[in-house]
């Protein structure tokens, strides 16, 4: 999406519009690190918390907790990036058929009729669950293709198969380790973060998503889509591996904790309870956070235009990617001012933006927006340069 308007115009650079192997947007700063080199977990946590129930089970009953709904996909994560071609999932069915075994299924269990989350399985699963029976993963049939061993099921669908091999099919066994819903939230993320080391590894986010079922999923897929967000990065944040839910998240994050109140020691635990409480917010504060949003979204649009939530130096033409800790900053800045503050910060936007610049330009406040920037006394830091940045420029129309 362009937004940018005539003499506003910003060359960017073309090897930052592409994403990358892991699918993630180039647009987003790949300098920014929430964590510093040498954090490690610091909460270890008791083992005596942990239930982790090793269980062997068929395909059969896999699917059969599909039809009961006691099994989720997260069906709108399974469609992000990194999901199978059609040829990959057809491997899978031809290692089946041959026996071959897979990796373990990871699904935590929740408090509800001892359904499950499935974390880590969620494309295997939907690619046998696709082949056999499409209806429930809400799909088109999979029709098998780029088989190697059994070419000649090559465009065969699942009724095309022998009754031997439908058989073999449906009493395949796989490994699924549950991780019971009385262990702690907390701790469940842990493990699964740990585990997580497959060919395409979760995002913290998609972490979050999977193991986060609730009205909070919806409502970061719905900020993410809204126009002034789109419209603010210039729809150059990728939803491929959730890096624009990551962002509405830190926003609303930070909307609902006072940043000055944040004491977590690690970002990614903070974001998951921030989650977890949208969860449980009414219709009404939903509504208001939303309003919040779109009134940063385009205040902070208004004020830097093209290179809104970006790190710049003086007499640069070029756009540099998003940055994560400086849009959750300044968005939340804004996002308390009222209507009349930011028609004073527009009108002096020039003043605003070269004070930003000489701001970056601070070696703690760099810092602070590059490098484990989870850290309290660095959160605390940019978020307070920012409300005082905006403060030098505010009142200026009632003098």
């Amino acid at each position: 999406m362009n937004t940018e308007q005539a003499g506003n115009q910003v060359d960017v650079q073309p090897e930052l519009h592409f994403l990358d192997s892991a699918g993630f947007s180039a647009d987003l700063d790949p300098l920014e690190s929430v964590r510093e080199a040498h954090d490690r977990i610091s909460d270890p946590f008791d083992p005596e918390q942990i239930d982790i129930v090793t269980k062997q089970l068929t395909v059969d009953l896999l699917l059969s907790r599909l039809r009961r709904g006691v099994l989720d996909l997260a069906p709108d994560f399974q469609r992000k990036a990194g999901i199978w071609t059609d040829g990959r999932q057809s491997q899978l069915i031809e290692s089946l058929l041959l026996k071959i075994p897979v990796p373990t299924f990871y699904a935590a269990e929740t408090d509800i009729d001892e359904s499950w989350e499935m974390v880590d399985g969620i494309q295997r699963l939907t690619a046998i669950a696709r082949f056999i029976d499409s209806d429930l993963v809400r799909e088109d049939p999979l029709i098998l293709k780029d088989l190697q061993y059994l070419d000649r099921l090559n465009g065969h669908s699942y009724e095309d198969l022998s009754g031997g091999l439908k058989t073999r099919l449906h009493e395949t066994q796989f490994t699924v380790n549950v991780i019971g819903y009385r262990t702690p939230a907390k701790v469940k993320f842990n493990i699964f973060a740990r585990i997580n080391t497959g060919g395409l590894p979760l995002t913290y986010q998609e972490l979050r998503h999977a193991l986060i079922p609730g009205p909070a999923r919806e409502l970061l897929k719905d900020m993410a889509q809204r126009p002034s967000f789109l419209s603010a990065t210039q729809g150059s944040v990728s939803d491929a591996r959730m890096s624009d839910r990551e962002m509405v998240l830190r926003f609303l994050a930070f909307v609902m904790i006072d940043p000055s109140d944040y004491r977590a020691t690690d970002l990614d635990e903070f974001l998951r309870e921030a989650m977890e409480d949208l969860n449980d917010l009414s219709s009404d504060r939903v509504d208001g956070l939303r309003e919040s949003f779109d009134h940063a979204m385009q205040a902070s649009e208004r004020i830097f235009e093209g290179h809104t939530f970006r790190k710049r130096a003086r007499n640069q033409t070029w756009r540099r990617p998003i940055n994560k800790a400086l849009f959750e900053t300044v968005a939340v800045n804004l996002a308390h001012r009222t209507h009349v503050q930011i028609e004073e910060l527009v009108e002096r936007r020039n003043d605003v933006n070269d004070a930003f610049i000489e701001l970056l330009e601070d070696p703690e406040f760099e810092r602070s927006i590059s490098v484990g920037t989870g850290d309290r006394r660095k959160v605390r830091h940019r978020f307070s340069a920012i409300n005082s940045l905006l403060k030098e420029f505010e009142g200026e129309l009632d003098a």
